[in-house]
């Protein structure tokens, strides 16, 4: 008896486009003989259709080839294991997991805990930060209507102007660095700062992603990710390397820019690519991972020191996205961690 697979893509987060790439690269190695596939749509307005084809994806402004889902409970009540490939918010955030588990439905990927704190930059920090894993210096603004509310480590608030804020972030960061809205996937939103002119136009820039807001002084050094596999028996893929064609790895870098490049593996030495795959591992087991994640750090050129980035709990997983290549790059092929992935998914 086939298991019947609900191949979620699209949603109404910034990285529907990206969703769908992803999704196509799942349909295309799913074995059509082990898996009955139901490939379900959410539109950036959040409309849930059945796609009716079990070739190409392809979604225009017209929605060709769909059939909307009255009952979205009942749809997915009859399918055996859910498989969202959604990037981003109300995706990778922890909201459809939480609808996962209320209908008691197997799933592809970590759970609501893992999948709301990995989309949250500054509670992420908060964990790592308890479970000692070395992070660039950082701080934490909220916006709240025309303020902004200074967040220490301890979570006392105080409320102050932009200005205000741009000239203690000065003070206690060194330039250059990085502004990012706090919940936003493909680094959507984020800006590299030299100076407290460009400082404060990228701390409003990020604010109309998000009310909270992540400055972090840059790290002088390599951009490396670590895949991992597992609930609790967890393994690290090998580490690879981005090689961006702009001054960091932004939206465009990622999706735009042919000129960005990944290396595989990783220009590292042996010892400190083992010490990134333990922590890769540490960090997922720190957020309660589950199934998939990509894990990124840099490592400082001066010193060789590992900082994490951030933990990415559901990655871009097109046949060219990183996480599927490192894993590529250790002898498991793509149809391969498909399978992997939904056996991880029933066990849970």
């Amino acid at each position: 008896m086939k298991t019947k697979i609900g191949l979620i893509f699209g949603g109404m987060s910034t990285e529907n486009e990206v969703s769908v790439m992803s999704a196509n690269s799942i349909l295309e190695n799913l074995d059509k003989n082990k898996y009955d596939i139901y490939p379900i749509y959410i539109s950036k307005e959040g409309e849930w259709y059945q796609y009716l084809k079990l070739d190409k994806i392809e979604i225009s402004e017209k929605l060709e080839n769909i059939e909307k889902i009255d009952n979205i409970t009942n749809y997915l009540q009859k399918l055996d294991v859910l498989f969202p490939v959604l990037h981003g918010l109300y995706g990778e955030d922890g909201t459809i997991q939480g609808l996962f588990e209320i209908l008691k439905k197997p799933y592809v990927g970590c759970g609501v805990l893992a999948s709301s704190v990995g989309m949250d930059k500054a509670y992420t920090k908060v964990i790592f930060d308890r479970a000692n894993i070395k992070q660039a210096p950082y701080i934490y603004l909220k916006k709240y209507k025309d303020t902004y509310i200074w967040v220490d480590k301890e979570f006392n608030e105080k409320k102050m102007s932009l200005e205000e804020c741009v000239d203690m972030v000065a003070e206690r960061l060194e330039f250059p660095m990085f502004i990012k809205p706090s919940n936003s996937g493909s680094s959507v939103g984020i800006n590299k700062a030299k100076n407290k002119e460009e400082l404060k136009k990228h701390i409003e820039y990020a604010g109309k992603f998000d009310n909270k807001i992540l400055i972090e002084k840059g790290i002088n050094g390599q951009e490396v990710e670590c895949a991992v596999l597992g609930n609790e028996e967890v393994v690290a893929s090998c580490v690879g390397e981005i090689k961006s064609a702009d001054e960091f790895y932004s939206y465009d870098s990622k999706y735009q820019n042919e000129n960005s490049k990944t290396l595989i593996p990783a220009n590292i030495s042996e010892e400190i690519s083992e010490e990134i795959r333990k922590l890769a591992i540490k960090a997922f087991k720190a957020i309660d991972g589950k199934g998939l994640s990509r894990v990124d750090f840099f490592v400082e050129d001066k010193t060789n020191q590992i900082y994490i980035n951030e933990i990415n709990t559901l990655p871009g997983f097109t046949k060219i996205s990183m996480y599927p290549k490192l894993f590529e790059a250790v002898g498991i092929k793509y149809s391969e961690l498909i399978d992997k992935l939904i056996e991880l998914a029933k066990e849970e």
